[in-house]
C-alpha cells in the first residue's frame, strides 16, 4: 500500500457527504504533497467528493486541462468540466458551479500562505511543508493576502475573488 493510499484511507470518514450526489472533485497531484492532500480534506469539510491521482508528470497534467503556466500551482484538480489550479478555497469552486461562467478553470497561483492547505505551510518548501513554531514545535498559522483567478476560454483572466 502506497503512503498516499494509507493517508486516504485515514481520511475516508473526511470524504462522507451527507446530501444526493456531492460535486466530484479529481485531484492530479505529485507524491507526496501532505498540503495538496489538506486542501482536498478541506473540499470534502466543504461538500465535494475528494478522488486522488498521483502523477508523475504534473507538466502533463497542466498541459492536457490548458493551465497558463503563470497561473499554474502544484496540484492541479478537474471538476464538472473546470479545472481548478492550486489552493482554491471551496467557496470559490461552489460559486463557480453555481455561475457556470463560460471558462476553463480557476486558479489560485504558487503557494500562497494561509489558502485552504496552507495554512500552516512553510513558504520556502516546494511541496508546501507544514510550519512549527521553533520555540513550541506548535503549527501557527501563516496568511498572505491572495487572489483567486478565473481563466477565461481565450486563456486571458480576471480576478475571481479576494482572500
Amino acid at each position: 500500500m502506497s503512503r498516499l493510499s494509507l493517508i486516504v484511507l485515514l481520511l475516508a470518514p473526511c470524504l462522507v457527504w451527507a446530501g444526493s450526489t456531492p460535486p466530484v472533485v479529481e485531484i492530479h497531484m505529485p507524491s507526496p504533497c501532505l498540503a495538496c492532500i489538506e486542501w482536498g480534506a478541506h473540499l470534502a469539510d466543504n461538500g465535494f467528493k475528494v478522488v486522488y491521482k498521483e502523477s508523475a508528470d504534473m507538466a502533463a497534467v497542466k498541459r492536457r486541462l490548458k493551465v497558463p503556466q503563470d497561473m499554474e500551482s502544484v496540484h492541479t484538480a478537474t471538476v464538472a468540466g473546470y479545472f481548478v489550479e492550486g489552493h482554491v478555497p471551496a467557496e470559490d469552486i461552489h460559486e463557480l458551479l453555481r455561475e457556470k461562467p463560460k471558462a476553463r478553470g480557476i486558479a489560485v497561483p504558487g503557494l500562497p500562505r494561509g489558502a485552504p492547505g496552507r495554512e500552516f505551510s512553510n513558504p520556502t518548501c516546494e511541496t508546501a511543508c507544514t510550519m512549527l513554531d521553533p520555540t513550541t514545535g506548535e503549527r501557527r498559522v501563516q496568511h498572505e493576502l491572495y487572489e483567486t483567478f478565473l481563466i477565461l476560454p481565450d486563456g486571458s483572466t480576471k480576478r475571481w475573488a479576494r482572500h
